[in-house]
């Protein structure tokens, strides 16, 4: 099946007692047995280790993604923690993109460092970097691409050769493109991370993560921590998020060309200093961006002239972007890094990695581009 046949299709059938054409939401606990003998007959038992409406949308997912299972979680951070858990232990060490999202930076430095965990943030965008980090103890390599909020991109199919050489895992967050533009296991990795939250679900209306994988043996470590930390996603936020699923290419598609028009508006005008899209020719690495995916995303970042108070002035401004936390809805978002999705990285560190105090990131929805624009033109007039 070709993508947008698989996203309607792929992990669902008609409910076999009714013939719903929707997989119902199985709300329940637990799971009458035939007997003792004929425990988990039905595949299963208690709803911490499985649930047929999960179990429908990481079929999808994993259809999605080209791999061979995958297990939602709670949140994307969840998916993030699970995949940590599977393959690190006190005194091992994990390769993590120096660009990443602040929960992500939050979790190794302020949680896994206590246990004896080791990070080295490392520009994951240079080879040669990734390679020169690895140690006799490094188990993971973590990559986020496009990296939150800059948009640096990670070659995938680089890093996944040095890990496979170094016989380690590499996992790619695959949030910002989504299937749809990107998949990284056809490029060489092992994991695929997202925040269900975001695209897939497309409609603030879940908060869901997921963890797709290469190969049986690796979903086996990564369901046994989904059922140990009982951090499965609920069968509500499951069926939300297999409806949502279904419109993704369609969403994807009206985002990106949203954004690279309203990137080349930004472009132009004399009051931004600086604009980041991968689809914009100017993106340092436009030529990565157009060879590893199929498409550009709908994220975009800008400055505007006058630092942070001008900055502030404009996100305080507008009208039809609303001032919050998420991305990837149907609905525009405007959101400042510094003091939102990143206050958890250090001051130093953030503008180490280019994450600077006047930094406005976009998730562009599904409004008419025109509207979208003229809303940034008149914020911009007050800056």
């Amino acid at each position: 099946m070709k993508f947008r046949t698989k996203q309607i299709h792929a992990g669902v059938e008609p409910d076999p007692v009714t013939g719903s054409i929707l997989t119902p939401i199985y709300q329940t606990t637990t799971y009458v047995q035939p007997s003792v003998d004929g425990y988990l007959s039905k595949g299963y038992s208690y709803s911490r280790s499985g649930n047929p409406t999960v179990r429908a949308l990481e079929k999808k997912l994993a259809a999605l993604e080209g791999g061979a299972d995958c297990c939602c979680f709670t949140t994307g951070m969840a998916a993030i923690n699970a995949t940590i858990l599977a393959f690190l232990s006190a005194g091992d060490h994990a390769i993590v993109s120096d660009v990443a999202y602040g929960g992500t930076y939050r979790l190794c430095t302020k949680v896994y460092a206590r246990f004896g965990v080791e990070f080295t943030f490392a520009d994951t965008s240079n080879p040669s970097a990734v390679e020169k980090a690895l140690r006799p103890r490094t188990r993971l390599i973590l990559t986020e691409t496009p990296a939150n909020p800059t948009l640096k991109l990670t070659d995938i199919a680089a890093i996944s050769e040095i890990a496979r050489r170094a016989d380690v895992r590499h996992a790619v967050d695959n949030t910002f493109l989504t299937p749809y533009y990107q998949r990284p296991i056809e490029m060489g990795a092992d994991l695929v991370i997202h925040s269900t939250t975001k695209y897939l679900d497309g409609h603030n209306a879940t908060v869901g993560g997921a963890v797709v994988v290469r190969s049986k043996d690796l979903d086996e470590k990564i369901r046994f921590i989904q059922n140990a930390t009982g951090t499965i996603v609920s069968p509500q936020v499951a069926w939300l998020t297999l409806q949502g699923a279904k419109t993704l290419s369609e969403r994807m598609d009206r985002q990106c060309a949203n954004a690279l028009e309203i990137a080349r508006f930004l472009e132009s005008h004399r009051k931004v200093a600086t604009v980041r899209y991968p689809g914009l020719e100017s993106f340092p690495q436009h030529a990565l961006a157009r060879r590893q995916a199929a498409g550009f995303g709908a994220m975009v970042w800008f400055e505007v002239r006058g630092g942070l108070g001008a900055g502030k002035t404009l996100m305080n401004s507008v009208r039809l972007w609303s001032l919050a936390e998420n991305l990837g809805s149907v609905e525009s978002l405007v959101t400042h890094p510094a003091t939102m999705t990143h206050a958890d990285v250090e001051e130093a560190e953030r503008k180490r990695v280019g994450i600077t105090d006047g930094l406005v990131r976009l998730s562009v929805g599904m409004e008419d581009a025109s509207d979208l624009i003229e809303d940034l033109a008149q914020a911009l007039d007050k800056v």
